[in-house]
Parts: structure tokens; C-alpha cells; sequence
């Protein structure tokens, strides 16, 4: 038995003898551990510090702000003082339904087109089907600019005459909108101050005695779909170029 007992304690310490100077021998150089500083990527480990290559976080651009978009405006304006060369065609386009966020389609880009209409000029005609304002310049002309609409269930027609204009405006949503956006669990503000975050955009132009407006937009990608309550919404620099053209008691008709 002390022979047995000998015998294994002899085993053991020559074991652990064995593995401690395995163990020190393998890890006698141990290879860098090297993580990525980008802490949004999935995590990155390399056990040798050659040819690593960190993945770059690169964040959105800010949206543009107030002074950033009235000056684009007005270097706008300053360009359309030389008078337009051409006329180009009205497009037909089918009926669009769901915005993706990616580049405006270039046929709702602002621009001249032939438009034959017993409106006098000055007045503001909306193809809320076709989704496209025209500002009636005559002589069989108008200029274009595309537009988002209301969705379905929210559409109308009618004609006004806007009676008040208002740049970079406050917004206070009416309360059956609070409400039916809380039903499908969007919680709206009771106020928000106007800015480049602000649904109303840059400008805003009211219709008669109605909660409609002609406004810009902190969503540029739903130009050219039916999207809204019911407000005719037009790119930012959009809404400054046709404020800066009409006045208060210009006649809108909506198609």
C-alpha cells in the first residue's frame, strides 16, 4: 500500500512538473492582442499585429441648417435673374405610393414647362395626381416644381387664395392628429419650434381659413408621393424659390 501510495504521488508531481514547464514554454512569447477602436463594428481580435485594419465609423452629415438653406436660396435667386433658355415637357408618371429615403426623381427638380391654362399668371395650380405644382408664368408657360400630397383617405380639391405667409414656421399639430398618431403608438409634441428638424420646413404658405398649408419639408425623399394630412409639401429650397415668387392673396387651385 505505502509502495501504491509512493508510486502515485511520484506521477503527480511529475505531471504537474511537466505541464507548468509545457505551459511556460508555449507561452514564452505571447502574440499581441490588438482590438478595433471602433467600437459600432463587431468587436475584432487578431492574435498577430500584421496588415489589421480597423474598420472607420463614419457618421451621417448633419442636416443643413437655417442659415445654410436661406442662403442657398438666395444664391439661387441671384441665378434665376438670367432668363430661362427653354421649355422642357411635362412628364407622365404613374401614381407613386411608398417614399424610399434615396435621390429626387430630376423630373421634380424645379423647371419651365409648357402648360397651356386660362389661369391668369401668378396663380398656383396643383396636380395633386400627378404630384406637381405649376406657378402660372403665361404664354402657354409655368414653372414646375414637384410636391408630396395627401395619402389616401386625406386628399381634397378646392380653391383658395393663400392669406398668410410665414418663414421657417412654428407647428402645433391639430388634436385629431395627436390623436389618431398616439392610436398607432407616434406620440406628436403639442408645439414645435420651426427649424430644419420641424415638419413645416422652411416656409409655409396658408390656404384661406384652412389647416392646409403649401410648406416645406424635413423629409425631402416623400416628394413626389401621397404622404401627408392633407398639406401640399415641397423640398426646402422648393418652398423659399416659390415664396420669394407669390404673395399673400395668390389663387391656388388644387386639382
Amino acid at each position: 500500500m505505502m509502495k501504491k501510495s509512493l508510486f502515485l504521488a511520484t506521477c503527480f508531481l511529475s505531471m504537474i512538473s511537466g505541464g507548468t514547464a509545457g505551459a511556460q514554454d508555449r507561452y514564452q512569447n505571447r502574440p499581441p492582442v490588438i482590438v478595433s477602436p471602433d467600437l459600432t463594428a463587431p468587436w475584432v481580435t487578431q492574435l498577430t499585429g500584421e496588415r489589421v485594419r480597423p474598420a472607420v465609423y463614419r457618421p451621417q452629415a448633419p442636416a443643413a441648417t437655417r442659415k445654410q438653406i436661406d442662403r442657398r436660396a438666395a444664391e439661387r435667386r441671384q441665378i434665376r435673374r438670367r432668363p430661362d433658355t427653354g421649355v422642357v415637357q411635362p412628364a407622365s408618371i404613374a401614381r407613386r405610393q411608398k417614399p424610399v429615403k434615396q435621390g429626387l426623381d430630376p423630373q421634380f427638380l424645379p423647371q419651365m414647362v409648357a402648360y397651356e391654362t386660362a389661369e391668369k399668371p401668378g396663380t398656383i395650380v396643383i396636380d395633386t395626381n400627378q404630384r406637381f405644382l405649376y406657378l402660372v408664368t403665361g404664354e402657354g408657360q409655368a414653372r414646375r416644381y414637384g410636391v408630396g400630397v395627401g395619402k389616401p383617405g386625406f386628399e381634397w380639391a378646392g380653391e383658395h387664395r393663400i392669406t398668410r405667409k410665414a418663414e421657417w414656421p412654428d407647428w402645433t399639430p391639430p388634436e385629431e392628429m395627436i390623436a389618431r398618431e398616439a392610436a398607432r403608438g407616434h406620440y406628436l409634441p403639442a408645439r414645435m419650434e420651426g427649424g430644419p428638424e420641424n415638419p413645416l420646413g422652411a416656409r409655409a404658405m396658408y390656404l384661406g381659413s384652412t389647416l392646409y398649408r403649401i410648406h416645406g419639408t424635413n423629409a425631402p425623399w416623400t416628394i413626389g408621393y401621397g404622404v401627408s394630412s392633407g398639406c401640399i409639401r415641397m423640398r426646402n429650397e422648393d418652398v423659399v424659390d416659390l415664396y420669394e415668387r407669390v404673395k399673400v392673396g395668390t389663387k391656388v387651385i388644387v386639382l
